[in-house]
């Protein structure tokens, strides 16, 4: 690589979560069963006209406001004709020369720990296509037409990227902020945001770019990094051994890790794009716009830097806790009741870990942020330790009980903090164990740990491990 360089921009469409179909009143909703969902408008029928689903407008411009971009004044829908079987109209309506949204941009972080401004050239609006079936069909192909005009917002970088893993992370970042923002749900694995990877490369220090190769409708980050590394590689080896990249279209096979052609790339001309005759242009005036504006939440960015001034969080751990809108929202209230520091680490650790692990939504989680927080003052007031707390933190996420204190109460979980309690038990660990007395005397002095543990072990762990350590300080440091 170090004789190449790779130029790539990603097409991203998203799929919005309107009720209702862009052009249609049928329903949007994932697993159906196969052309259930699919009218006559969406088959384009002779007669029927569509009609254009209003909400699509305020979910565009809400993107448009979240990357800074330009919001066109006027939205025009054009017709872009080819035959395909998932596409039993001829033609998708879509966005050509007056597209709603152009000019953005989104920065990323990158893996040298500077940023990078990712410019965003448009984002336009169209219907999406049905799902072509291969698996269940040997030798043959099923049609399923219900996702036949779901709106779709195509957001179109700039060849800005330079690397797999920058790809992967714009990727990343605008599915955050669409999430956020809550015009998309984000699901790849139910196609609601897939990929388009544009590839070329060029001799390292040029400025011309090569012939780009589009890789199709990749549905996870891990395949868009797979899918790219595999084109660069491949166009590599091509130029390297004499022939040429041809300009097309291909596809990515995660079993095989490899691309494959799909069929020549083509061109605006091969489409025939005019403008759509069923419907009229769409003035978006500036008090619309301003009403969008007026309802955005507060961006990750702006979120990001007010965690790092209000709770004293690192940027990284800001970072974390606030690209999901939902998950920002409950760090911000356990942070609010109770010690910022402790309920990062704990929003961080113990409720991303269990998130992960159960595949939850952080929407869904079943810990209320007001027990989180109690559980939190709970260690802070010395009530139980840290190791106790992740007992009654998984009690709550079992749904054992609903309420840290009446737990810790039921269960007898309380510390233990009165020396008068814990000095004769420590006593009598020092003298059943003299061996290792003799040996911490000598200078083995992380044995503390040892009757530390012991201790912890006689109490069921309900001594109060630092005053603990000073009580067994104490006796072992007096000859």
């Amino acid at each position: 690589m170090a004789d190449w360089q790779a130029v790539i921009g990603l097409e991203i469409h998203a799929q919005l979560n309107t009720r209702s179909k862009i052009f249609s009143a049928v329903s949007t909703a994932f697993g159906a069963a196969p052309n259930t969902q699919a009218s006559l408008v969406d088959l384009g029928f002779p007669g029927v006209l569509p009609v254009t689903n209003e909400a699509v407008y305020e979910k565009a411009v809400a993107f448009g406001l979240g990357v800074g971009a330009t919001i066109n004044h006027q939205s025009v829908f054009d017709r872009k004709n080819y035959f395909y079987p998932d596409l039993p109209k001829g033609y998708q309506i879509t966005q050509l020369d007056e597209p709603i949204v152009e000019h953005g941009h989104m920065d990323i972080n990158c893996a040298d720990g500077g940023r990078k401004t990712i410019h965003i050239t448009r984002a336009h609006l169209e219907e999406d296509a049905g799902k072509s079936l291969h698996k269940d069909y040997a030798g043959e192909t099923g049609i399923d037409l219900n996702r036949a005009g779901t709106p779709l917002l195509e957001i179109v970088s700039e060849p800005d990227l330079r690397s797999a893993e920058e790809a992967s992370t714009y990727a990343r970042q605008i599915h955050k902020l669409l999430t956020y923002l809550d015009i998309c749900d984000g699901n790849m694995a139910e196609g609601s945001m897939r990929c388009d990877a544009n590839v070329s490369i060029r001799p390292s220090g040029s400025s011309e770019l090569g012939t780009r190769t589009e890789t199709k409708n990749i549905n996870s980050f891990r395949f868009l990094e797979q899918a790219i590394n595999h084109e660069i590689e491949r166009q590599i080896a091509v130029i390297e051994s004499g022939g040429r990249v041809v300009q097309e279209t291909r596809l990515y096979d995660p079993d095989r890790d490899e691309t494959r052609p799909m069929r020549s790339k083509e061109t605006a001309m091969d489409y025939r794009y005019f403008p759509e005759p069923d419907l009229l242009p769409v003035v978006i005036d500036d008090s619309f716009i301003s009403a969008v504006r007026d309802r955005l939440p507060e961006m990750p960015y702006e979120k990001r830097a007010r965690f790092q001034t209000a709770f004293g969080l690192s940027e990284e751990d800001a970072e974390t806790l606030s690209g999901n809108r939902s998950l920002a929202d409950y760090f911000e209230y356990v942070a609010s009741a109770s010690d910022p520091r402790q309920a990062s680490n704990w929003v961080r650790v113990e409720l991303l870990g269990r998130i992960s692990k159960d595949s939850f939504n952080s929407e869904d989680v079943p810990v209320p942020a007001s027990e989180l927080a109690s559980l939190i003052n709970r260690i802070s007031d010395e009530t139980i330790s840290g190791k106790i707390a992740k007992t009654v933190f998984d009690a709550l996420w079992q749904g054992e009980t609903d309420s840290v204190d009446a737990y810790i109460d039921a269960k007898g979980l309380k510390q233990v903090s009165d020396s008068s309690d814990l000095a004769p038990i420590v006593t009598a660990i020092i003298a059943n164990n003299t061996k290792q007395v003799e040996q911490y005397r000598a200078g083995k002095t992380k044995l503390l740990g040892f009757f530390v543990g012991q201790v912890m072990k006689e109490t069921g762990g309900k001594a109060n491990p630092k005053q603990v350590n000073d009580l067994v300080r104490i006796q072992l440091d007096t000859v």
